[in-house]
């Protein structure tokens, strides 16, 4: 059990957002949490693998579809 578990607010600052966006991922229940009494607290994981999930990879290949860059 060496899993941090992490607040709203703690998960908000690491993904830069306001603490709006982890709550409705978990009303969503789009990532997994931990309900310790009345507090919600999400495993260190579950957000590596949140951010993992959604991570957009560039595209690779022999034509960019709006041209070159500068």
């Amino acid at each position: 059990m060496t899993d941090r578990y992490l607040s709203v607010d703690q998960v908000a600052e690491l993904l830069g957002t306001s603490a709006r966006f982890p709550r409705r991922l978990i009303e969503e229940r789009r990532i997994r949490y931990v309900k310790v009494g009345r507090h919600v607290r999400i495993p260190e994981s579950a957000v590596d693998e949140f951010i993992t999930s959604h991570t957009v990879e560039p595209r690779r290949g022999p034509r960019a579809r709006y041209g070159r860059a500068a």
